[in-house]
Parts: structure tokens; sequence; C-alpha cells
């Protein structure tokens, strides 16, 4: 067994004769010191680590007791063990208490019983270091496994926040026209639904507008599809200027769009029909230098606050004022009234 393999004994005694007797029984399995007062063991504890104390309980000075005391208070994992006379029964019983010693031994001592009582100590000394050990690393798995649960969770909230950003990116183009980037009908009809349902607790009127631009086939054909796209994007940007803050426009389809328009009485939506026509009427479409003559047509729906309507009448009120403003000539806004239908011509 190599001497690190081995526990260290610190082998206490004012007789030279019993640490050489000692020294010789417990060399070969023990890494043995000696010293010859409890001063000079204290200085052995300054100096390195001690695994099993072998105190003498009578020395000048420094008794065994209070070695052992201060051994417990300056290395509490130093196995402790005493050695006494019979006569001094007493004093062991004191080092139990005050020393907490592991064993005493009374003098003379039989060499197999004090080899036995060292192994023993040595052994729970070993097994003690273990626990600590494997204490100690469960402690370092324990740590390393909640930093790695810590780093786990903030990739989880990393990750949860990109998957909420892509969804509302995602929710944002389902519910957006990509040529325009206004709300396509998706979003509209949600809108217009969400404002019906409002005016349901808080009474208010309302008007429904669809926007079409006139001969806009005759667009497509001359300029193609790329410049027929440009005029909807340039329409779409007008519309969308000739409006409220309150007010919603959106592109439903093809060249027509929709307004929906909160607050608004037959009045303000006749004068608001008429704002947007006027506006495309006198706004410079061009395609590659090529100015382009652009008109739309407009048809609203309006209630007022004491009368009860759902979407699709007013989708299907305005669909008919439109019809009649392209009927009568386009570049024109009709306005029709819920329940009786009101016919308000501008040129």
């Amino acid at each position: 067994m190599s001497t690190q393999d081995k526990c260290s004994v610190l082998v206490v005694d004012d007789e030279s004769c019993i640490l050489t007797t000692l020294a010789a029984l417990l060399q070969p399995e023990f890494e043995v010191l000696t010293v010859d007062s409890g001063e000079a063991a204290q200085q052995v504890f300054a100096q390195r680590s001690v695994d099993l104390i072998l105190a003498d309980q009578k020395m000048p000075r420094l008794s065994g007791v209070e070695l052992l005391e201060w051994v417990r208070e300056h290395s509490p994992t130093t196995i402790r063990l005493l050695m006494t006379g019979y006569a001094e029964l007493e004093d062991a019983v004191e080092a139990i208490n005050r020393g907490k010693v592991y064993r005493y031994l009374f003098k003379p001592w039989r060499a197999e019983e004090l080899l036995h009582i060292l192994r023993d100590a040595a052994r729970s000394f070993t097994l003690e270091r273990q626990n600590g050990q494997l204490l100690h690393e469960l402690r370092g798995l324990n740590l390393e496994l909640e930093q790695r649960v810590r780093e786990r969770t903030a990739k989880l909230v990393d990750a949860n926040h990109e998957l909420e950003q892509k969804n509302l990116l995602l929710e944002k183009l389902t519910l957006t026209d990509p040529l325009t980037g206004l709300p396509n009908r998706r979003a509209v009809d949600r809108l217009a639904e969400a404002e019906i349902r409002r005016r349901a607790r808080h009474p208010s009127p309302l008007a429904l507008g669809f926007v079409d631009a006139d001969h806009f086939k005759d667009i497509n054909t001359r300029y193609l599809v790329p410049g027929g796209d440009q005029v909807l994007i340039d329409l779409g940007k007008v519309l969308s200027a000739s409006v409220r803050t309150v007010d919603t426009v959106g592109r439903v389809g093809g060249e027509e769009f929709i307004v929906v328009a909160p607050e608004t009485t037959l009045e303000g939506a006749i004068v608001l029909g008429e704002r947007i026509r006027s506006a495309v009427d006198g706004f410079a479409f061009s395609y590659k230098g090529h100015p382009i003559r652009v008109t739309v047509s407009v048809g609203f729906a309006v209630v007022s606050e004491d009368v009860v309507a759902e979407y699709d009448q007013l989708k299907h009120i305005a669909a008919a004022a439109l019809a009649e403003a392209k009927a009568n000539g386009r570049n024109r806004c009709s306005v029709h009234s819920l329940p009786q239908t009101l016919v308000k011509q501008l040129t």
C-alpha cells in the first residue's frame, strides 16, 4: 500500500518509548507522525491535514482532552482517539463529552486491540471522506443541472418569443393584402363585424363603402399586369390618405376596395365618398412615365344609431349603391341608408 493510500495518524505522547513502539506497530498500515506534546501537535495541523489523532491524556501543559477539543474545533473531520489509564476513567468520560472522541483506549493497550480500533477508525474516516466527496460531486452535478435548466429555460423563452413573433408575422401576413399592404378581405371582415358588435352595446351610426376603379380592364390591357399593379398600389395610398384615422381601407380583391367608417352619418358618408372620388380623380397616376387617367365609383351604405343592421345587409346595400354609381356614368358616389334607401349622387 502506497503512502498516498494510507490514512495518516498523529500519535501524541510525552514518552519517547511509547512513540517509538507505536510508530513501529502502525507503520505497515498507516502514515505515522509522532510528536511529544500538544503544542507540537498543533504545529503539525498548521502545516498539513491529519486523518486520525491518537493522544495520551496525561501530558504537561496541554492535556489530551484539551488537545482533542482543540482538534475538534480546528479540524472537525479528523477522527480523535484518546489513550488513558484505568484510574483516569473520569477523564475519559470528559474526553467523550468535550472532545467527542471516536474511541478511548486504556493503558496498557494490547497491540491487536489497538490495531483493530485504528483500522476501524480509518475505515470510518475513509467512508466519511468518500461520502463528502460524493456530496461534493452531487452538489456540483446539481449546480450543473441547475445551470443547464436555466440555460434550457432561457432557450425556451427565446424560442417561445421567436415563435410568438413569427405567429404575429404570420397573422399579419394572413390579414394583409400582399400587393398594396392594406388589410385584406379577411381583416376587414373581422374589423367590420367587431364594429357592429360594438355599436350593439353603444349605439352609433356606421358607414360601409365599396370603391371600384373604373374601366380597370382597359388599364390592364394597355399597361399589362405590372402597370395595373402599380395603379392599384398608388390607388391604395390615395384612398388611405383620403379617410380619417378611425376609418379603415382594405382591398377585397381585384380593383375593388372597402371602407369601414365608424361614427359616420348619412351626411358624413356623402362628404367622405366625395372626398375619396375627387382625390382619386385629381391624382396623377402614371406608369414608366406614361400618365394614366384613373377614376373610381363609390357606393356607401349608412345605418343610423337607432337601426340594427347585420354586416351582410350593409355589404348588400353598399354593393347596390356602387352598382348605381357605375350605372349612372361612373366617377360618381352613391349613398344609401337603412332601412329606407336614399340615393344621393355627386359628380
